[in-house]
C-alpha cells in the first residue's frame, strides 16, 4: 500500500470525524458508542490521543496499567482521556492534529486508519446516523485487522469462515461465507455487528454480535 494513499484516507476519515462531532448535541456527545462502556466522548478523545503518543508518553501509559492486560490499559486510558478532555479540546486537537502522520511506538501505520474508520462508525451508528467508508481503505485496514484478531477476540470467527467483498476484490478465509460490503466485513472482523440486512451467507449464523 502506497503510504501516501495510506495517510490520505487517514487524514479524510479523521477530518470527517471531526465534521460530526462538530454536529453533535451534548446529549449525543455523552451517548454511548459501539465500544462497551465508551460514550461517544470517549470514542473522539482516544481517535485524536494516537497521533499525540509517543515513547515518553509510552512510559507512563505502561506504568500506570503494570500487571494489567493490553485491552484493559486500553479500556483505563481511554476512561482517563475522557475524564480529563473537554469537547472543546478534543475538537482543538481534531483541527491540530488531524492530518499527522505519526502513530503509536510498536504500531503501524494502518493502525490509524483502522481507529479512524471503525471508531467513526461506533460513534454514528448508535445515533442513527451512517458514514459510507472507502471500500480500499476498509480492506486495507481489514488485512491488518486480521492480524490484531487476537487482540480484537475474533481470532476464532476469522479462522472459521470466509469473507468476500462484493463491492472490492477482497475475500479472506475458509469456511461458510459471509458476504458483503467491506465496511460490513471490517466491522466483523473487529468484532462488531454488522448491519444484518447488507450481509449474506451460511456464516453469518457464526457471528457473536448477530446471534
Amino acid at each position: 500500500m502506497d503510504k501516501s494513499t495510506l495517510w490520505a484516507w487517514v487524514h479524510a476519515e479523521r477530518t470527517a470525524l471531526a465534521t460530526t462531532l462538530a454536529d453533535l448535541s451534548p446529549e449525543e456527545w455523552a451517548h454511548e458508542s459501539l465500544c462497551p462502556g465508551w460514550s461517544v466522548h470517549d470514542v473522539a478523545a482516544h481517535v485524536i490521543s494516537t497521533p499525540q503518543i509517543g515513547w515518553p508518553q509510552m512510559g507512563g501509559l505502561v506504568a500506570r496499567n503494570l500487571g494489567r492486560g493490553h485491552n484493559t490499559m486500553i479500556f483505563r486510558e481511554v476512561k482517563r482521556l475522557g475524564a480529563r478532555e473537554t469537547r472543546e479540546s478534543i475538537l482543538a486537537d481534531f483541527d491540530r492534529f488531524a492530518t499527522s502522520t505519526h502513530h503509536v511506538p510498536t504500531t503501524t501505520s494502518v493502525e490509524p486508519l483502522i481507529d479512524s474508520l471503525i471508531h467513526h462508525q461506533d460513534v454514528v451508528r448508535p445515533l442513527g446516523r451512517t458514514r459510507e467508508m472507502p471500500p480500499e481503505a476498509a480492506a486495507v485496514a481489514a488485512d491488518r485487522v486480521r492480524r490484531l484478531a487476537f487482540l480484537m477476540g475474533t481470532r476464532r470467527l476469522l479462522r472459521s469462515v470466509r469473507l468476500v467483498a462484493t463491492d472490492v476484490d477482497w475475500a479472506r478465509g475458509s469456511g461458510p461465507t459471509i458476504t458483503g460490503p467491506m465496511q460490513e466485513l471490517l466491522m466483523i472482523a473487529s468484532g462488531r455487528r454488522p448491519d444484518p440486512a447488507l450481509v449474506s451467507g451460511e456464516g453469518v449464523a457464526l457471528v457473536p454480535a448477530l446471534s
